[in-house]
């Protein structure tokens, strides 16, 4: 803000510069150091970068269920932050995608799971997808409500009752606390090498943007 002498407060506010992160932060830049990483950039790099958000995204499937709630931290250039809360959720290990959601739905039915499936793939690029490492697949169930703290809620009762025995032997469940987590979006089909590939563009970014 710029402000002035003046007013009935004595002091009023004269000016206003908004600062994007997917614009305004300089590459390489500590993000200690806020006056130096964000720096102003010519309009027409600002409006460019408006107009992007309001273009088509191409084609979108629907969601099979409501989405874990997030916030929006920062939308950097290639990336977003986002803070999840704690959830609890059901996981199995999968060999096929589509094994995966038939084991889980099978087993949450009647239990509201929310999106997204989250799949665990290995980023180490000398472990193929067979190489003896299970990949995992969890479905969230619950979160918690702001003002219930950061922990994960408690799992819902039939899922207690049912995970890790009988036909549901590979399924656990899993809780996770509330974090911070760094997306990146990709159009190319969720395979070993493109998530890996993905991986390493991520922590590049962040590196350029000073959050390693």
């Amino acid at each position: 803000y710029k402000i002035a002498l003046g007013g009935k407060e004595g002091l009023s506010i004269v000016g206003q510069t908004d600062y994007w992160d997917s614009i305004n932060i300089q590459p390489d830049t500590p993000s200690t150091n806020v006056k130096q990483q964000y720096q102003t950039v010519p309009k027409n790099i600002a409006v460019s970068d408006f107009l992007a958000q309001l273009a088509p995204t191409g084609f979108l499937a629907p969601t099979a269920a409501p989405e874990l709630p997030y916030l929006l931290l920062r939308r950097g250039d290639g990336y977003e932050l986002r803070k999840y809360p704690g959830f609890v959720g059901v996981e199995t290990p999968y060999m096929r995608r589509d094994y995966g959601f038939g084991s889980l739905g099978a087993f949450a039915k009647g239990m509201d799971p929310l999106a997204p499936s989250i799949c665990k793939v290995y980023n180490d690029d000398n472990v193929d997808d067979g190489d003896g490492k299970e990949k995992m697949m969890m479905w969230p169930l619950k979160f918690a409500f702001p003002g219930e703290g950061t922990d994960a809620p408690p799992a819902p009762a039939a899922a207690i009752e049912k995970a890790g025995s009988g036909q549901w032997a590979s399924i656990n469940i899993m809780s996770q606390p509330e974090r911070i987590v760094a997306i990146r979006a990709f159009e190319d089909a969720a395979m070993g090498p493109v998530v890996r590939n993905a991986d390493r563009e991520l922590r590049a970014m962040l590196k350029r943007d000073g959050l390693e």
